[in-house]
Formats: structure tokens, C-alpha cells, sequence
């Protein structure tokens, strides 16, 4: 069905090129999962399926790209609409209607399908996806994941024989991810679609692959290949085969199921020895109260997003908000940001210096420019973040704003995706390289108080463990985190509490592994693996086994890099004798002096922009 001759991409005659040396056939009826750490091309390779390179995206196409016999050099995207449909990381990117029906309904109508077909598949996608409350509603009122359904819905309804999908689950909770794979598997298996889907959080996903096709870049040629077999010397692997690994166990099993029956010897050797290190408090470490919501109700157009919300949050803490799509959960991180005002309750900031209540610094009454002084924030969508030209360019103007020294940002980046080049465009860099570059431009202020919404999307397992130690090492130093997030091994690696929201109320708040472990929507693999035990993390196991305390933050102690300092990620070099590795995090009692005037408050856009 899909069929790569010798084909290489660049975009530039004398840049090395993106992709080369891709020869493989992906068959009819298969559902093909690709793999490799962030920036590596796996955005490229699917946009040659379905035309937009070299047609949209420019660029030079050597070798061929078929698709059910169509050469996509000699086709553009318009004439592959028929048999390809795409869904790339960017939802937004893709709606040209203004509803969630017409949206559904618009590939039909482009393609001629006759209405009485159309108002039948229209409804039969609204039912498989859980979008029938939300067919009349406005796609700019939609949450990230609300608006990742109707994306993958409006590519669905007119039936394509090959779906091409750029990490469809990023942006869902866990329920509604699981209820797009089934559909999914269900295409496959039933009506003999073939899907090509790139995803970084595999553990939702690998168990449902036919085949596993892994880019392990730096010039090296695509392995294409069974899905155990592949992902055992794969540099990007799911957290029940890095448990096999430290378990021994061979052939690696890909789902939680396998796993647990393959998991009583192991739960044996565990019994006798220590239980992880609790996560609460951090051993004790958090300290003043930075942010307290109280009873916050918030209403957007007319609904009650938020109900009495009470949440507070300490100096060298970090919680996660987790809970189902359109719970509330940006709203809530908006409202710490001053860009909803409270109906009922309120919302208060450590701190002085800007208008003040009894509890401190009133976020929606607050200039951002003085804001940005307690409190920053990464949106799901980092481009709302980014300027400049040039990454070179964007840490600059970041470090010069946030009055921190040179090259802090620029480290920032460098730490969290070293590949990232200086001159590229940020609108050229892949998702994960975005927001990495978005986060470092917010975490560069060191602001006393963060917020992340959705901070992994797009980053692989090494990125997202370089974020963690980068995060601890500003808990550390007095700094809280506060995260919303639907990658509950994220959940079960970094926060001392988590806190689910649902339909705009708190109805679960407590420490990590007490939360996580007593709801199946939201336990890490490896907690599902080996219950009823303690254990959240492969780096957990991994330090039992040796005897030795696990880490607090669910990695081994001995393998920890020591806050402030982290040795550099495997394969990356460190600087030269002499030079330091990183900018010292300020502490939290001690922020850089402010942002100047310019960007950072143009960074305002939250008092435009929607979401929740």
C-alpha cells in the first residue's frame, strides 16, 4: 500500500538531509507504529505520504513515494485527498470550518459524497469518538484534546484507505486515547485500512502495532521490523520494555498484560526489599505557600468550567492536574495566569509589588509585565511563545528580557534537545523541538511559580527525563511547579501530589503514588504491572533490586545527576575543562529582576487567546 524507493529528503541542497536510504513496503491493512527520538525526521516521512513534501513544504524529494500506486512527487495532496487521510500535530492547523459538524462533514463534501452518506458517517464518527454533545459547538471553544478528536474524526468520516496520523493521542486523557486506538484497530482489522502513526508515548500505542518502523538518525537507515524485535535495541522505549530490561526478561513484552504474567518471579525478589522513598513533600522540602486558590468558579461563554476549585500550592513542590479533556484543567492554569476572572472565590500569589489582597498578588488584576514577576507560563501551542527568526535569536531576546545571564536560555534548549541548530526557524523545528525551546524561554525568567500545560508533547523518553532533572533542580531551589498533563508516567517521575479535576471540580487530590494507583485510568505500567506493590517507575525496580533507596524522583539514587549540575545526556558531549554546563537556577526567593518592556509582556496573548 505504501511503498518508499530509496527516497531522502532535504530541504536545502547543501544541508544535510533529513531522511536517507528509506526502502520498505508498509502493506495493505497494517497498522505501522513510527518510532525515534524527537526532531529525527518522523513528521517528514509522514508528510511524504501524503504529498505535502515536496508540494507543501518544499524542500528536495530524491527517490519515490508511492501510495496505492500513486507516485505523491507527481500528485499533490488535493489529489490524494481520496485515499490519504492526515492528521498532523497541529489540529488548528487543519479545521477550515467553524463547528465540530461542519468540520466532519467538510472532507464529504469536497469529495462529493452524496448527503444522505455524509449525515450517516457524520454521526456514526460523532458516536465512535464521544463528540455528539459537542456537534454544535465552536472549534475555538474546544480544549487541545477536544480538538484533536474532531481532527482525526474529519479524516475518518470520508473513509481513506491510508490514514497518516502525527501523535494522535498527545493531547487526549488516557480514556479517550484508548477509545481512538480502538477505533483505529477496528479500521485495520475490519475494512483493511492502513495507518501510519507516529507517536513518542508508546506505551499507549505499541501493543496495537503490526510493525514497528524505528528512525534512529544520524545518518542511519530506517529499521523496519516486528515490534518486540524492534524496540529491544530501539534508543526510544516504552516503560514495560525498559522494566523487562531490568527484569531480564527476553523476548520483551509490549503490553501490561504480557508483562504481569511474566511478572510473579519479580514480584518475589521485590517482596523483601525496600519500598521507594514517598514523594510528598519532597522529604519534607516544601516550603511557603506560592499560590492559593479558593473556592475559584469560573464561567467561559455562559458554562461553569471551574466549581469551587480550592487548590494551594508550596515553594519546592510539584503537582500535577490531571483529569479527562475539557475538566478544566488549562482554565485553572489560566486563571493563575490573571486570564479569567473569578465568578465566586479567588486566586492568590505570593509576593508584593502589583496590586494586592490579604493573600498576596491578584492574578487577573495584575499588569503581565509585573505579573511575569511571580508566575510563568507554557501553553499547549508554543508558538504563542515565539517571535524571533532564529533560535539563536529567540534565547537571546529571552535571556535579555528575563535579565539573565547570557547563554541561559540557550543552554536550556541545548540540555532538553542538544540536535536543536541555532539559525533554524522556530516555526521549522518539529513539535517537540518547539515547545523545548518554548520551555526554556519561560524557565530562562525562572519565574518563583511555572506552569506547564501539556509540557511532553512531542518530546521522547530521553527529553522528557532531561525536563524532569531540569524541574527538580528548580523545585530544589525553592522554585513550584504546577503542571497539567495527561502522561501519567510524567505524573509518577516528577510530582509530590497529583490533583484530578473533573467537570471543572476537584473530586481526587493526594500524594503521587496514592492517586495514581488507585484509579487504572491513571497508574503508570509499571504499577500495573507489579500491584498491589509500590512501585511506579523502571527506575524504581531498578534501584530495589540493587538494594539500594530509590531516588525520590522515581529514578535510582546512584543515577541521579546532582541538582544544579547534571551530567550531560548519553551520546552528548560535555563543554570543554572550564566552561560551566548551565546557568545556576536562581532561587525563588531570589528572581532576576523582572522582564524588561518588550516581548515578554507582548507575551500577553493569554489576555486574546481562549482554551481550557
Amino acid at each position: 500500500m505504501i511503498r518508499f524507493d530509496s527516497v531522502s529528503v532535504r530541504y536545502a541542497e547543501d544541508a544535510a538531509p533529513v531522511l536517507a536510504g528509506v526502502d520498505l513496503t508498509v502493506p495493505e491493512g497494517e497498522l505501522c507504529l513510527l518510532v525515534g527520538p524527537s526532531g529525527v525526521g518522523k513528521s517528514t516521512l509522514l508528510n511524504a505520504v501524503c504529498g505535502l513534501v515536496p508540494h507543501f513544504t518544499g524542500g528536495v524529494l530524491g527517490g519515490r513515494v508511492t501510495v496505492a500506486g500513486r507516485d505523491t512527487a507527481e500528485h499533490p495532496p488535493r489529489e490524494l485527498a481520496d485515499v490519504v487521510g492526515t492528521v498532523g500535530q497541529d489540529p488548528l492547523a487543519h479545521f477550515v470550518t467553524e463547528t465540530v459538524e461542519d468540520e466532519l462533514a467538510y472532507g464529504m463534501e469536497s469529495l462529493g459524497v452524496p448527503a444522505d452518506v455524509m449525515r450517516r458517517r457524520v454521526e456514526e464518527t460523532l458516536d465512535l469518538l464521544g463528540l455528539a454533545e459537542l456537534r454544535d459547538r465552536r472549534l475555538d471553544s474546544l480544549s487541545g484534546g477536544q480538538r484533536q478528536r474532531v481532527a482525526i474524526g474529519s479524516v475518518l468520516t470520508p473513509h481513506p484507505r491510508v490514514l497518516v496520523l502525527d501523535e494522535p493521542t498527545s493531547a487526549l486523557d488516557p480514556a479517550a486515547a484508548e477509545e481512538v486506538l480502538a477505533v483505529l484497530q477496528r479500521l485495520v482489522h475490519d475494512l483493511g485500512t492502513t495507518v501510519l502513526l507516529a507517536e513518542h508515548r508508546l506505551e499507549r500505542v505499541v501493543q496495537y502495532a503490526d510493525s514497528v518502523l524505528l528512525l534512529p538518525g544520524a545518518g542511519r537507515a530506517p529499521v523496519l521490523g516486528d515490534p518486540a524485535e524492534v524496540l529491544a535495541r530501539s534508543p526510544v522505549r516504552p516503560p514495560v520494555v525498559r522494566l523487562a530490561e531490568v527484569a531480564g526478561w527476553s523476548p520483551v513484552p509490549l503490553s501490561v498484560r504480557d508483562a504481569r504474567r511474566r511478572a510473579t518471579g519479580l514480584r518475589e525478589r521485590l517482596a523483601s526489599r525496600r519500598s521507594p522513598a514517598p514523594r510528598a513533600g519532597r522529604a519534607g522540602r516544601a516550603g511557603a505557600p506560592l499560590a492559593e486558590v479558593r473556592e475559584l468558579t469560573v464561567r467561559r461563554g455562559g458554562v461553569e468550567v471551574l466549581r469551587g476549585v480550592r487548590l494551594s500550592l508550596a515553594a519546592g513542590e510539584t503537582v500535577a492536574l490531571m483529569g479527562r479533556n475539557g475538566a478544566g484543567k488549562s482554565t485553572l492554569l489560566g486563571s493563575l495566569m490573571g486570564l479569567h476572572t473569578p465568578q465566586r472565590g479567588g486566586v492568590g500569589l505570593a509576593g508584593a509589588g502589583a496590586e494586592t489582597e490579604a493573600a498576596g498578588v491578584v492574578p487577573h488584576r495584575t499588569a503581565p509585565r509585573d505579573l511575569l514577576r511571580h508566575v510563568g507560563l507554557v501553553p499547549q501551542d508554543p508558538r504563542d511563545l515565539l517571535f524571533a527568526e532564529t533560535v539563536a535569536e529567540e534565547c537571546a531576546t529571552a535571556d535579555a528580557e528575563a535579565g539573565a545571564p547570557a547563554g541561559g536560555c540557550r543552554a536550556l534548549v541545548r540540555r532538553l534537545l542538544p540536535e536543536v541548530p541555532d539559525e533554524a526557524h522556530p516555526r521549522d523545528l518539529s513539535e517537540g523541538q518547539r515547545l523545548a525551546l518554548a520551555l526554556a524561554v519561560i524557565l530562562a525568567a525562572a519565574p518563583p511559580l511555572l506552569l506547564l500545560d501539556e509540557p511532553t508533547r512531542g518530546l521522547d523518553y530521553a527529553a522528557k527525563e532531561r525536563l524532569v532533572a531540569i524541574l527538580d533542580e528548580l523545585t530544589a531551589a525553592g522554585h513550584g511547579v504546577l503542571l497539567a498533563t495527561h502522561d501519567v508516567e510524567l505524573a509518577a517521575e516528577l510530582a509530590d501530589r497529583v490533583v484530578v479535576l473533573a467537570d471543572g471540580e476537584v473530586v481526587a487530590e493526594g500524594p503521587t503514588a496514592q492517586v495514581v494507583t488507585g484509579s487504572p485510568a491513571f497508574a503508570p505500567q509499571v504499577a500495573k504491572v507489579l500491584a498491589p506493590g509500590p512501585w511506579l517507575t523502571p527506575g524504581q525496580v531498578a534501584a530495589a533490586l540493587a538494594d539500594k533507596p530509590a531516588g525520590p524522583a522515581g529514578t535510582a539514587a546512584e543515577a541521579a545527576p546532582p541538582a544544579g549540575k547534571p551530567e550531560p545526556p548519553a551520546g552528548e558531549a560535555g563543554p570543554p575543562a572550564g566552561q560551566p554546563t548551565s546557568p545556576d537556577p536562581p532561587t525563588a526567593r531570589q528572581p532576576p529582576a523582572g522582564p524588561a518592556p518588550g516581548r515578554l509582556a507582548a507575551r500577553g496573548w493569554w489576555r486574546r487567546r481562549g482554551g481550557s
